[in-house]
Order: C-alpha cells, then structure tokens, then sequence
C-alpha cells in the first residue's frame, strides 16, 4: 500500500528549498552537501533524501519553482487592453514584487543553471522564454516596428536590457532604502517607454 504524504509535506518541502537556496547562493552548488542542507534544517540527511534524491533535484526544484512563480505573476498581470505603458508597467511591477524575498533563489537561478541535467536545462529554459515572451509582446506594443522584419532584430536587445535591469536588482536594491520597488518599477518602465518609442531598425552592416 502507498505511503500517504504527511499534511505537513509541502511545508517541510519549502523549507528546505530555501535553506539549500541560501546555502546554494552563499557557497556556491559544487561546495554545498546534503549533510550541510540536513544540519542547516535541522533535519536528518534521510529526511533531504526522501523528498529530493540527488542534490540536483534540489537544484532543479528552486530553480523551476521560483521560474513557474514569476511566470504565473506575469500571467495575471498581463494586460494587452491597457495603454502600453500601463501594459508594460504592470509587467514591471509584478516581475520586481516577484522577486522581493527571493534574492537567493534568483542568484542561483542566474547562477547554478549549467550544473543541472540537459533535459532540466530546457525545462528551465522553456520557463525563461514564456517570462521573456510575455514581456516581449508588451515591448512590441510601445514600437510597433519592432515587430517589422528589420525591427525585429532589435527586440532581442531591447527585452533583455529590461530584464538586465531588473534581474541584478537583488546585488543593490533594498525595500527599506530611499526609493520603493513600486518607485522602482514606474522609473524602470518610464526609461523603457521614452527609450523604445524612439527606435528605429539599425542600418544593416556586413561583418568585419
């Protein structure tokens, strides 16, 4: 007979996802143990290993958990019949209010991804291009000539400048310093909006 979850299953899941997530971003993937996560927890090494059999698996869970989170907030805030600036602002918004309380889950995720299975990797990188996509179409929507075909080669650059912007956040922003994260996300959006409404397709050059 199957064994029952316990009611507190998800719970003690959690809990050591962000005790290895800390560990994991302070030392590094490589110099982390599961004895080390165990003592941390103050769990027993068999506890780790009967909800995640490898270390890896642990590391995919933070990753894919912390991603599928940021992905479902930008879903909800997704609003193609706003003005594109309010479109974009409230993408803004929800990715930044996404990643409050979750520095070290991101520094892995920017960090730790090459040490995870092929197949993982791409599951991880399905996640990143649906939270990029999403984003993308917003931008599109502030110049509409980056949906042209020569425009189109600047809406790669332009996504990830924004997401370059928000993603190193956690290296300097702090919620109790002189600027909020709401402030943050409307002066984020406003150097987008008056930046991207401007661009016009790069002149083609050959290669040198």
């Amino acid at each position: 007979m199957a064994r029952t979850r316990a009611h507190d299953y998800g719970d003690k899941r959690r809990a050591l996802l962000e005790v290895a997530a800390r560990l994991f971003a302070a030392k590094g993937f490589d110099r982390t143990s599961i004895a080390e996560i165990a003592l941390k927890a103050q769990v027993s090494k068999a506890l780790v290993y009967h909800y995640y059999p490898s270390k890896g698996a642990l590391l995919f869970d933070i990753v894919s958990v912390h991603l599928a989170f940021v992905a479902d907030a930008l879903a909800e805030a997704d609003d193609p019949g706003a003005s594109p600036e309010a479109h974009l602002l409230g993408l803004v918004r929800a990715i930044l209010f996404a990643y409050r309380d979750a520095d070290a889950l991101h520094k892995v995720q920017l960090n730790e991804l090459d040490k995870l299975e092929p197949g993982q990797r791409e599951e991880i990188r399905a996640l990143e291009r649906r939270i990029v996509a999403t984003v993308a179409r917003a931008l599109t929507r502030l110049n509409p000539d980056l949906l042209d075909a020569d425009g189109a080669v600047l809406l790669k650059p332009v996504a990830m400048s924004l997401f370059g912007m928000l993603n190193w956040t956690y290296l300097w922003f702090r919620d109790d310093g002189p600027m909020s994260r709401e402030a943050y996300a409307r002066f984020a959006t406003r150097l987008f909006v008056e930046g991207v409404a401007g661009l016009s397709p790069p002149v083609a050059s050959g290669g040198t």
